[in-house]
């Protein structure tokens, strides 16, 4: 049984800290509640998205820079 982490502002996603650095998480990833799995922007300003619930990252539902919803859902855990 999977489990969706979900957008909870619209905002464009961001997988990494920043250009230059690693994504926060890979697929595979054992993540815990409170692990970053990456930010969301709104006009300059950076939101980190939070894992709520234990789990291993089973895929991403979007890419790198893409425009997402709020109540989007994100990534997948399993």
């Amino acid at each position: 049984m999977s489990k969706a982490i979900i957008a909870p502002l619209p905002g464009v996603f961001y997988r990494r800290p920043s250009p230059d650095q690693p994504e926060y998480v890979q697929e595979g990833d054992q993540v815990n509640p409170g692990d970053i799995v990456g930010l969301i922007e709104i006009m300059k300003t950076f939101y980190e998205l939070r894992v709520e619930e234990s789990g291993v990252v089973a895929g991403f539902l979007v890419n790198n820079e893409d425009i997402v919803d709020a109540g989007q859902e994100i990534a997948l855990l399993k």
